[in-house]
């Protein structure tokens, strides 16, 4: 067992009873609050040195966890994010530098499947604009589309992937799903079409990203790709910001071929100069938007705050973490 079993959670969010675990296994646990206006993505080196200082286990979110970080936190043993996505921790640094790096795997799916379930069906049923037209009156019906039944292409099938089309069979959708990995068994088990991009831009009605951002994936969705779209497609990114294009997306969207959007991601989160075209996004009738708040409900984060206790807690104790949760183990 480690004799630092000090640990910082610099998490909004975190609930008591996760607190509780880490204390009743011995760990010295504080959750710590940033300075007004300070965000963890705006943390520098000197900021997360102060922040962290000797701590051997660091509950994360969005802080960008560079080799320089790393180097400068020697006691820090162990990286635990409260998410599924690690693009902003160097994974080569953290294997070179013999230190742990875990996800809340299996924690927020669910949470984030409802939430494209919503907004799709927000966008399609059209209830932003609806609400406004009848704040300014006089009421109007206004023409939605179905999700029931409708064409759904899926692109990705992770945890949160699979967990959308548990949903989608409940509206009786034709799931078409594009992944590096199709699975004969899982199609014949949930009726799902795995099928290549160009069929999902041609045939789908609504298209929800669930990819990892990476040099290949960058703008997947993107002006050539949008215009294979049907008139009228509805897009879902809940992913990562970077994935969809927001400049083409914008120039779709205000151009009329698409029938709107739900985002709650965007690229100005990691591009500032990508303001603008963020604010003309919100600005449209027919986008919904959320601050990157897929997996934040009381739920959700309760579970994710507990999965990243127990990475914490088997790494401090010389143990390994749950293998979904490891992204790299450089002890």
């Amino acid at each position: 067992m480690s004799a630092n079993r000090r640990v910082v959670i610099t998490q909004n969010f975190f609930d008591e009873v996760s607190l509780d675990f880490l204390r009743a296994n011995g760990c010295a646990a504080e959750i710590v609050k940033l300075s007004a206006g300070q965000t963890e993505a705006t943390l520098d080196v000197a900021a997360i040195k102060d922040v962290v200082g000797d701590a051997a286990g660091w509950i994360v979110g969005h802080a960008r966890i560079t080799r320089e970080v790393l180097e400068a936190l020697p006691q820090l043993q162990v990286v635990s994010r409260r998410g599924v996505g690690y693009e902003r921790v160097d994974i080569e640094a953290a294997r070179d530098l013999g230190r742990v790096v875990t996800i809340a795997a299996g924690g927020n799916d669910a949470t984030v499947a409802d939430q494209v379930i919503g907004m799709m069906i927000a966008v399609g049923r059209r209830f932003r604009e609806a609400h406004a037209q009848m704040q300014a009156g006089p009421w109007k019906i206004l023409l939605g589309t179905d999700l029931y039944r409708r064409t759904v292409g899926i692109i990705g099938l992770g945890r949160i992937g699979r967990s959308l089309v548990q949903r989608l069979r409940g509206f009786e959708a034709d799931i078409l799903v594009a992944t590096p990995n199709p699975d004969g068994d899982y199609a014949a088990q949930t009726g799902v079409r795995f099928v290549d991009l160009e069929t999902i831009w041609r045939e789908s009605d609504y298209i929800s990203v669930h990819a990892p951002l990476t040099p290949a994936t960058r703008h997947m969705i993107n002006t050539d790709t949008i215009a294979k779209m049907k008139p009228g497609a509805i897009i879902i990114n809940t992913a990562r910001g970077g994935l969809v294009s927001d400049a083409d997306l914008l120039a779709a969207l205000s151009a009329g071929h698409l029938g709107g959007a739900g985002l709650d991601v965007f690229e100005s989160e990691s591009d500032p100069s990508m303001k603008s075209v963020t604010d003309a996004l919100l600005a449209l009738p027919n986008v919904v938007a959320a601050p990157h708040a897929g997996a934040s409900t009381r739920e959700g984060l309760d579970r994710t705050n507990m999965i990243a206790a127990e990475c914490v807690v088997a790494v401090l104790d010389g143990k390994k973490p749950a293998d979904a949760c490891v992204v790299v183990d450089g002890r």
